[in-house]
C-alpha cells in the first residue's frame, strides 16, 4: 500500500478517523506482492482521500499511485459523449443527424438512427463483438473502421430504434468514428486538443498500440485459484469510443473539477447529458430481459443520458459509469447534490469497485444526516 496523499476537511467532519474507516474497507484487497487499485474521495472539489494499494505489474515493483495510468474501460464513454456535445455546441454536428447522413454507404436502415440514439444506447445496433471471428486476438485487435465495417454487413438493427434499450458498444465506436469524421482529426487527437490538454489532465489518451505509450502504466490481471496472471489485452482493446482512454486519479481529479465548474459546456448545454432517455413512446426504458455480460439489471428499469447512468442510489441523484475488460475494472460516482465524487480503479478483475465505491459513499452521505432525501 502507497499512501499518496490525505487532504483532510472538517466538513461534515471528514478528518482522520473517516481516512482510517475509507481505508479499512480496501487495505486488506492487495499487498505488496499483487495487482490493486487506485482510490480517490472528492468533497466540494477537494481530494479528501487518495490513496493505491498494490502493484501496477507483477514483474515489476512499481507501486500504484496517483499518476498510474489504468484502462478506464466503459468510464470512457463520457469523453466520447462529451467530444460529440462540443460538436454540436459548435455547430458541427446534430443530435438528429442520422448514421446514413455522416455515412452515406451505411445501409439504409440506418437512416433512423441518430446521433441522439448512439448517445442512449436506443439505436438497436447490433453488438459488434457478436459478429466477430476468429480472425481478431489480442495480437490482431479490432480497430473501428473494422467495427463499422461488420456493422453495414448486417441487414436490420436488433430493434427499431427509439423502441427499447440495450447498452452498446456498437453505438460508441461509431461515435469516435463520428467525432473523427466530423471534426477532420483522429478521434484520440480530438480528445487530446478539446479536453485533455484543455484540463491539463496530462495523463490521459486514447491508446493506440504501436502509436502512443501509456504514462505510469498498470497492467491488467485476472485471478486463477490463488494466483494472479497478467491478461492486459483481448481482441477488442484497441477500439476507442467505447472503451481506449487510459486515465488515473490525478488527472481524474481535473475532470471532476470540470464537470463541477461546467468548464467546457456551461450548465445548459450539458442538461442534455443528464436528462435520462425516453422511448420513441415517451415510456421509460429498461434493461433487456434476458441477462447477458453488459446487462447489469435485466428486466429493470434503466436511466442513461448521454455517457452516464443517471439513477439514485438510496435517494441521492447521482451520475455513474462503470468499466469492465480484460484485466480490468473501474467506477466513477459522482453525487451531485452533496458534491460528493468517488474514483476506484483496479487493475484485476476479482474485485467489485461498483459495490467499494457505494460503501465508500456511505460513509459519506451519513455524514449529511440524510437518508432517502429526508433529514434524519
Amino acid at each position: 500500500m502507497v499512501l499518496l496523499c490525505v487532504a483532510l476537511s472538517a466538513w461534515l467532519g471528514v478528518n482522520s478517523a473517516a481516512a482510517t474507516e475509507i481505508d479499512s474497507l480496501f487495505a486488506h484487497l492487495a499487498d505488496e506482492h499483487s495487482p490493486g487499485l487506485a482510490v480517490m474521495v472528492r468533497q466540494n472539489g477537494r481530494t479528501v482521500f487518495a490513496r493505491g494499494y498494490g502493484l501496477r505489474r507483477l514483474q515489476s515493483p512499481a507501486k500504484i499511485d496517483a499518476k498510474t495510468d489504468f484502462r478506464l474501460a466503459s468510464f470512457t464513454k463520457q469523453f466520447t459523449a462529451m467530444a460529440v456535445m462540443l460538436l454540436v455546441r459548435d455547430g458541427k454536428l446534430r443530435y438528429d443527424q442520422t448514421l446514413t447522413d455522416i455515412f452515406p454507404d451505411f445501409p439504409v436502415w440506418g437512416r433512423a438512427i441518430t446521433v441522439r440514439h448512439l448517445l442512449t444506447h436506443t439505436s438497436g445496433l447490433p453488438d459488434y463483438e457478436d459478429l466477430m471471428n476468429d480472425a481478431w486476438t489480442p495480437a490482431h485487435q479490432i480497430r473501428d473502421e473494422e467495427v463499422l465495417g461488420l456493422l453495414k454487413q448486417q441487414a436490420s438493427p436488433k430493434f427499431a430504434p427509439g423502441t427499447s434499450w440495450a447498452y452498446s458498444n456498437s453505438g460508441y465506436v461509431l461515435l469516435g468514428l463520428i467525432v473523427a469524421k466530423v471534426s477532420g482529426e483522429p478521434f484520440g487527437q480530438f480528445l487530446q486538443d478539446r479536453i485533455f490538454n484543455t484540463l491539463r489532465m496530462r495523463d490521459t489518451l486514447a491508446y493506440l498500440n504501436g502509436q502512443n505509450i501509456v504514462p505510469n502504466r498498470a497492467w491488467g490481471h485476472s485471478k486463477k485459484g490463488d494466483q494472479f496472471g497478467e491478461t492486459d489485452q483481448s481482441p477488442t482493446s484497441a477500439t476507442l469510443g467505447d472503451g481506449g482512454v487510459y486515465s488515473n486519479l490525478q488527472d481524474l481529479a481535473r475532470w471532476d473539477d470540470a464537470l463541477r465548474n461546467h468548464t467546457l459546456l456551461s450548465r445548459e448545454e450539458m442538461a442534455a447529458a443528464l436528462t435520462p432517455a425516453k422511448l420513441r413512446d415517451g415510456s421509460e426504458p429498461h434493461w433487456p430481459a434476458s441477462p447477458g455480460e453488459y446487462n447489469l439489471a435485466p428486466g429493470k428499469p434503466v436511466s442513461y443520458g448521454f455517457g452516464w447512468f443517471l439513477d439514485a442510489y438510496e435517494g441521492h441523484p447521482r451520475m455513474w459509469h462503470t468499466g469492465s475488460t480484460m484485466g480490468f475494472r473501474t467506477v466513477i460516482e459522482r453525487f451531485t447534490e452533496e458534491n460528493l465524487t468517488i474514483v476506484v480503479l483496479c487493475n484485476r478483475t476479482d474485485l467489485d469497485p461498483s459495490g467499494l465505491a457505494l460503501r465508500t459513499a456511505d460513509i459519506f452521505l451519513s455524514r449529511t444526516g440524510r437518508r432517502n432525501g429526508k433529514m434524519e
